[in-house]
């Protein structure tokens, strides 16, 4: 059985340009054990870090992880996680750009 949660999770990245590590509160969806973040367009700063540095830290239930970022290129992959991620939503049904992250052990 698959399993799917939505919860809120800090999402830290190493910044492209500066190098320094950038935090920022965002909707995640957990699905088939890995992680998964989504926005309009991969314009933003923490989608374009993720790409640029794929080791990232994500943060919730008081707990800390590390996990590789990847960006997903399955748009069925796409379109469900924005399902997921606003359920019963007119939003779910716009286009995304999704990163997926796989949690080291």
């Amino acid at each position: 059985m698959v399993m799917s949660q939505v919860f809120r999770a800090v999402l830290s990245t190493k910044g492209r340009k500066t190098g320094r590590i950038h935090s920022v509160m965002l909707r995640a969806v957990k699905y088939n054990e890995k992680i998964y973040f989504s926005r309009h367009r991969p314009d933003g700063d923490w989608f374009k870090n993720a790409v640029a540095n794929p080791d990232v830290i994500i943060e919730f239930d008081n707990s800390r992880y590390t996990g590789k970022a990847k960006v997903v290129d399955d748009k069925k992959l796409e379109e469900k996680i924005s399902q997921l991620k606003y359920p019963g939503e007119k939003r779910a049904e716009e286009k995304r750009v999704a990163i997926e992250i796989t949690l080291y052990e």
